[in-house]
């Protein structure tokens, strides 16, 4: 009779603990999705952006090739790939505020300056999910470094998930941060 109850307990906590992975699991691949949503969205802005800047200046066509390359791989993209677009992403942005600013037509044009403030409302956007992200990430890869859960995990097939450190990338660009590896190339976008 103890022994029943021993090992019906022991069924019972291998399948909380279980779920409860799975569901960290699922959240975090739930709030993966939103970030690339997210960035989608952020990248038909900057396309509008686009659109709108060069009307003022010389455009090179291959800069709305390469934001089309991006959003169209964010769809299936896993955090490794997410990295290197929001890489890209923040380079095309940057140039294209770095040529509003020597534009006084581009600074006080109504459209311009709405689509630059919704882009960096999705920046904080992206940002949230992020954080929520690595924070299920943490919780995740806690459980699968604890006793017992780490047994139960691995007889299950759960394997840690890495983080979306996209700062990271963004330093190492700047040159503040050096690995061996390359980080994520500034865009060149070139205005005449």
């Amino acid at each position: 009779m103890m022994a029943s109850i021993l090992l019906l307990l022991s069924v019972v906590y291998f399948i909380s603990i279980y779920n409860r992975l799975q569901k960290l699991r699922n959240g975090a691949e739930s709030t993966l999705s939103q970030i690339r949503v997210a960035m989608k969205k952020r990248l038909d802005m900057i396309e509008q952006l686009v659109d709108s800047v060069k009307s003022f200046a010389r455009f090179e066509r291959g800069v709305l090739e390469n934001i089309s390359r991006m959003r169209a791989r964010v769809g299936a993209a896993g955090p490794d790939e997410l990295k290197r677009i929001e890489g890209g992403s923040k380079g095309v942005f940057g140039s294209l505020v770095a040529v509003a600013e020597d534009y006084p037509q581009l600074k006080t044009s109504e459209t311009v300056m709405i689509t630059m403030n919704a882009i960096e409302g999705m920046e904080d956007e992206i940002s949230r999910h992020r954080y929520t992200y690595n924070n299920i990430v943490q919780n995740f890869n806690t459980m699968l470094d604890s006793i017992p859960s780490r047994y139960i995990a691995s007889s299950a097939g759960f394997r840690k998930m890495d983080y979306l450190n996209f700062e990271e990338d963004e330093l190492r660009r700047l040159g503040y941060l050096t690995t061996e590896e390359e980080g994520p190339s500034r865009p060149e976008v070139v205005w005449d």
